[in-house]
Parts: structure tokens; sequence; C-alpha cells
């Protein structure tokens, strides 16, 4: 990791210097100096507490660090979610291990408690912490008072205590702490919610050994659900952790990326907030997770459709919205946070997502796949959920053949994407499998024909013979990385001359040494300013399609090439830049889920 501190001459670390933690209802970001520059309490879409990584001087942190420049190395507890921090002086080596406790059981007290331990491993180091909480994405003023071994910090929005076992002094708005630990010795620092329910408590060094004992247990059991043996499985596995973290317990609903407007080119304006349920996200975690043995999860997902999704076809865009909040809600209002700077000067910072109100037809086709899958490897869905199917597949046989905004979310206007066409097709040609396998009562004639005439049109209108491949849009001839979902989704073979001419296309056009761009957008306008990096669920799904073609050494070697672009703890943001840096909101749900795909995929074709 190098030295602690920003040795590029930035207030910033790099997005990838980060490693992340959490409690299935919001996560911190721990940066490999030691400082914690991202936390939303008490829920991954409330406002930020500490935001450094959004503004290093109004955002708000948690620094906790050796007084004395110390090589830095972070490091997950093996099989779990806790991370460690290490320090290497010339004096000693400490570590700091952030972790935060998951309730097991459903409980009325919304407790949420975030506990750094430091332990001197070797020698003796002092270390310095500064806790600067920034309430409400740093707009709110706070009070912060003594309690015998309590900090109080009290917003209008928000009460946070700081118990610790360190001596520690107010400092103005925070609280400072210096204390000197010689080999063997540990110090906490546990930081809890407040409300009328929860009361301050202390944090001894006995609870905190039993906390981190009783987190390593949940992260260990639930990974050993996995029943995943193949090759790359310590990445597969981390990949699953981290889109476990993303979930939000209470009603089933998973994330994006818990993150808000980390850039997806530095200084320019692609900065959007992914702290929402997107239902095509979440509906390709689910087959991730199906894969890999996880079918509660899949189950708490389909519970949050029945209990948040209104899927009665009342409303004119369509019985779904492309996105929802954690706890349903469908009014996520798009507004600028003009006070913060942005990370590393790349303005604007964005709280909730105007995209929210796009026609994105490829949703029906996730959502219905998925669901699919659940009642393939799960267990076969309720009566009332096939007639929720029944609705929706209903209307995409009406509404199928109209323009849309697309995958991509872009903001150029509505266009005829082939992919949207596709996942359309998917819809209709899983709920036909699921009626007919199971004898469910379903209008086959009328999903045949929309089946039949969406097949016709891709094929027809969908490939370019000039370019001699599918392409971007109807009557279009520019490529676009989302057809690779053809073969995966099962429309096409992998060894379709067609597909195999396309694959070639995409190869020369869109894809750099493995990494693979959505599109080019000085040649495809999006209706947005600047450029972006490779799109990383893109390459793992070109390493897919490699490999249903039968070319396993491409596709094993794009793959090891992909394994080098994720962070030191296995971790990926959406985009990689074109020095290899990563780009946009971090870690990213798509990248994980796509990898574990793809990994599957090749490990089953290597045999």
């Amino acid at each position: 990791m190098g030295e602690t501190g920003f040795s590029n001459g930035s207030r910033y670390l790099p997005i990838a210097d980060h490693g992340l933690i959490g409690d299935l209802r919001t996560v911190a970001l721990v940066g490999a100096d030691g400082t914690i520059d991202w936390y939303c309490c008490p829920r991954f879409d409330s406002p930020s507490v500490f935001g450094s990584i959004l503004d290093a001087g109004r955002g708000g942190s948690f620094a906790l660090a050796p007084c004395v420049p110390a090589k830095t190395k972070q490091f997950y507890f093996p099989d779990t979610n806790v991370l460690i921090t290490r320090f290497s002086a010339p004096d000693g080596v400490g570590e700091v291990q952030d972790f935060m406790p998951v309730r097991e059981e459903r409980c009325e007290i919304d407790r949420h408690r975030l506990i750094r331990r430091v332990i001197c491993v070797r020698g003796s180091l002092e270390f310095r912490a500064r806790m600067a909480p920034r309430f409400g994405y740093g707009t709110e003023a706070h009070q912060v008072t003594r309690h015998g071994g309590h900090a109080l910090f009290r917003a209008p929005s928000l009460a946070l205590s700081l118990t610790t076992t360190a001596p520690f002094e107010i400092d103005g708005p925070d609280v400072v702490s210096e204390f000197k630990l010689h080999e063997g010795e540990t110090a906490v620092f546990a930081l809890d919610r407040l409300d009328e329910h929860v009361d301050m408590r202390g944090c001894p060094l006995e609870e905190a050994e039993q906390q981190f004992r009783a987190t390593v247990g949940f992260w260990r059991r639930w990974i050993a659900g996995s029943r995943y043996r193949g090759r790359w499985r310590e990445m597969v596995q981390r990949s699953a952790l981290t889109l476990k973290l993303l979930t939000y317990e209470p009603t089933g609903g998973i994330v994006a990326a818990p993150t808000t407007s980390l850039p997806e080119q530095l200084g320019g304006p692609r900065n959007w907030d992914y702290r929402y349920v997107w239902i095509r996200d979440a509906a390709f975690c689910v087959y991730a997770l199906l894969r890999l043995g996880f079918t509660e999860e899949a189950e708490a997902f389909m519970d949050f459709l029945s209990e948040h999704v209104g899927m009665d076809g009342a409303d004119p865009t369509g019985p779904l919205q492309i996105m929802y909040g954690i706890d349903g809600r469908r009014d996520l209002p798009e507004y600028e946070l003009t006070h913060l700077e942005g990370y590393d000067g790349s303005a604007p910072v964005r709280v909730g997502n105007a995209a929210v109100g796009q026609l994105q037809l490829d949703i029906y086709g996730a959502l219905i796949d998925s669901i699919y899958l659940y009642d393939k490897w799960g267990r076969p869905i309720s009566s009332d959920r096939w007639e929720e199917v029944c609705t929706l597949v209903d209307w995409v046989c009406d509404h199928w053949d109209q323009p849309d905004e697309g995958i991509w979310e872009t903001r150029g206007g509505r266009k005829n994407f082939v992919y949207s066409r596709l996942m359309c097709w998917v819809a209709i040609e899983r709920a036909m499998r699921m009626a007919i396998h199971r004898g469910l009562p379903s209008n086959l004639p009328h999903w045949r024909e929309a089946r039949d005439a969406l097949y016709r049109q891709i094929m027809r209108r969908g490939w370019s013979p000039s370019l001699r491949a599918f392409v971007q849009q109807l009557d279009g001839d520019l490529l676009d990385a989302s057809v690779l979902m053809m073969p995966l989704a099962k429309f096409v073979s992998p060894t379709d001359p067609k597909w195999l001419s396309t694959l070639d296309a995409l190869g020369s056009g869109l894809v750099s040494d493995s990494l693979v761009y959505r599109y080019d957008t000085r040649l495809s306008p999006d209706g947005l300013a600047g450029q972006e990096g490779t799109f990383s669920i893109c390459s793992f799904w070109y390493v897919e399609a490699l490999t249903r073609a039968g070319r396993l050494d491409e596709a094993r070697l794009a793959f090891e090439k992909m394994l080098t672009y994720a962070n030191h703890l296995g971790l990926y943001a959406e985009e990689i830049g074109h020095t290899g840096e990563q780009l946009g909101n971090f870690p990213q749900a798509f990248t994980h889920l796509s990898l574990i795909s793809a990994a599957f995929c090749l490990d089953h074709a290597l045999g």
C-alpha cells in the first residue's frame, strides 16, 4: 500500500484504496491509511456522517493511524467482512480491526455499532485518532459533550456516541485521542447510534472481543453455505461476501453500490447516486447468489418485490419502475449538493436519481429470468407470484415495440435499443418455460406470437450486414457491449456464425486488452459530456461469451487479466480508467455478480 498519507499529492486516496465493512443496513469505507471517509447512518441512503471521500475539507472522517510514518497493508480476516489494516513502523507493528456487528435476529430496536479495535502486535506504537463527524452531508452543525468515557455528538437529525478505552479530548466539533500501546495491548473505539430506544453503552475490551468473535462467526457461517468449489474460489467468495454486504436485510433489497457520485471520469459530470435497488442489478445478483446456493437471499428479494413493487400494470410507463428505494419507496428526486467539491474536485455530488422515471424495457427480462431461476433452483413460486408474472408478461407482449432509454440509462432520448428487445424476448421466453414445465395457466398463443416477432425483428433489424454484427439500435451500425448477453441469455447459439462474427467485431471495436467499453461515446451520443472508462461488467460478459464460443484460451487470459484490476482486497468499482485506476461507485454489485457468473462458466468449461 505504500506509506500512510497521500503520496500522489492529492487530498484523496485512490478509490481502489478502500475496504468495505457493514451490518446489512449500511456500510463504511475504510481507507488503506486507516481513515473512515464514507459512512451513512443508519441506512445506505441516509445522509453521510463521514463523507470526506466527496469533500476532504467539509465531508467529515474518522482517522486512526500511528503518529509516525508507517507502511500499511489491508486484508480481510479470512472468510469474513472484518477488515484489518496493519501498520509497520520502525518501532513496532500495529493493526486496526474494523467491523460492524450484525444482528442475526430481527428486533424492534434499531442498533448500529461500528467498532475499531487497535492492537499493538510487536514493539510499541503511538496512535492518533480524530473523530470528525459532519452530519447531513456536512450541512448540519452539531454539539459534542463529554459523559465520562463517552463523547456524545448531537445533530438535529442524528445522535452518536463514541466510547473508547483510550484517553480523549474535545477539540471544537471533533474528538481527538493520542495514546501509546505496547506489545499485546489493545484500545477500542465504538461508535453507536443513539435514539429514544438506544442508550449510551460502554464497550470494554472483553465486549469488543466477544463482538469480534460473533461477527467473524456470522460471516463464516454465511459463506460456508456457498457450493462453489472451482478455480478462483477466493475471488468468487469475496464477490459473494460483497454482494451480501450490499443487501438491506430489513426488506431484502440489494443496492447497486453503497456510494454516490464517485466519478466515472475525474473532473467529469458522470456522477450518480447508486444507493438504491435497481430491478436489473438486484435480479442479476439473485442469479449469481442462486448459482452459489444462497436461496435465502433470492427469497428475500422475491419478498421485496411482492411487498414493495406494484405489478398491476396501472402506471402508463409500465408495472415496474427501474429502481426503488431500499424501503420500496418510488420517489427518488435528484438534487445536487453544491457545497461539496466532489471526489478530487469531480463535481457535481448528486443525491437521488432522476433516471427513476425512465422507461427501460430490459428490466422485465432480468426480473422474470431471476424468478424463473428461483423457481428452478430455489423453490416453486406461489400462485400469487405467478399471477404477477402473467401481468408483467402480458404488458411486455403489448408494449415491447417502442423506443426506451436502455440499459445504460442514457439521457439523450429514447431509442430502439437491441438489448431492450433481447430482454423482452427473455421475459416472454422464460415465462413460457415456467408455464409449460409446471402446467400453469397462461395465454401461450399470445405470448408465442410476441416472442417470435421479437426474435425476427432482432435478427432482421438488429443485425448490420455492413458490420457483420449485432448492433446497438435497430437499423443502426454502432457496436454496443450489451449484445454480449445474447448467448448468455440463450437467444442465439454461442457458435452461431452471426454471433461469432459479432464477437470478432466487438473484439476489434470495443475491447482494449481484454477490457470492454460499453459503446463509443464519440459515435453514440448519450446526452452527457465527457468520456468514461471500460465497463467491468462488460469485460466479464466478454469472458463468458468467449467461453461459450469455445475460445477457452482467450477467455482464461481475459479473465486472469481482469482479476489483476481488482483492488488489494478483491473489490471492483464500476469502471477501469485508461491507466488501470478504478472509477465510479465502489464497490459495484453489477461487477461482482458478473465475476461470479464468468468464473462459474469458465471453470465448468475448463473441466
